[in-house]
């Protein structure tokens, strides 16, 4: 569940929610062994997220940073309401065929995640037919055995332009922040170099030797 706002979305949080959108699918398929109508919206959702992600994000290396169709508000016979095609049927073809790749991969990840997680996935329907409802720390509780995966390949738009290995600048938050940590681990580390050791013997002070005065 998102705890802030947000402007923008990477192309692998895209990829996160086809998945999360198939699951309703997957499930069918894994339980019942015969899928419904019930994911129905859930798959046309994914599809128009996958369609953008190829005409209007630039998110194919097939199509390339293009933006494809021209957004209209009026209806056109024939057409799409308020879109309008101006690409060839080839590119058409193209578009398709990175639609189709695009949710079948996220059908296996869909597949792969509940069919490792198979138990979450029981109790959380034996909870919801129990409580209908969910709130967030109920949910994270029952996911709590769920481990990330690993993370994705780097998505390259070209195998002609690689990735830096240069990180992004730090915020001044994210600098002053990593400032403070590095101070206070200094400070422990000062700190413990003073301590003692409670357990050693107590060294003796130096002795002090008085010389004798002569009588006269």
């Amino acid at each position: 569940m998102p705890t802030e706002d947000k402007y923008s979305t990477t192309r692998n949080e895209l990829l996160d929610q086809l998945a999360y959108a198939m699951g309703g699918r997957v499930a069918e398929e894994l339980v019942f062994h015969d899928p419904t109508t019930g994911a129905s919206n859930d798959i046309e959702k994914a599809t128009a997220i996958a369609r953008k992600m190829v005409t209007q994000f630039g998110m194919s290396a097939t199509v390339g940073p293009v933006k494809l169709g021209q957004d209209s508000g009026e209806v056109f016979l024939g057409r799409d309401m308020g879109h309008q095609r101006d690409y060839s049927e080839s590119v058409a073809s193209r578009v398709d065929v990175e639609v189709r790749e695009l949710m079948d991969f996220a059908h296996t990840e869909a597949w792969e995640v509940l069919t490792e997680h198979r138990d979450v996935l029981d109790t959380l329907v034996l909870e919801l037919l129990e409580k209908e409802t969910l709130n967030q720390a109920e949910l994270a509780a029952i996911f709590e055995p769920v481990a990330k995966r690993p993370e994705r390949d780097v998505w390259l738009s070209s195998e002609e332009r690689g990735v830096s290995d240069r990180p992004p600048v730090l915020t001044p938050a994210e600098r002053a922040a990593l400032e403070a940590g590095t101070n206070g681990a200094q400070g422990a580390d000062d700190g413990a170099l003073e301590q003692t050791d409670p357990l050693a013997e107590p060294t003796s002070p130096p002795p002090v030797i008085v010389e004798p005065k002569d009588e006269a």
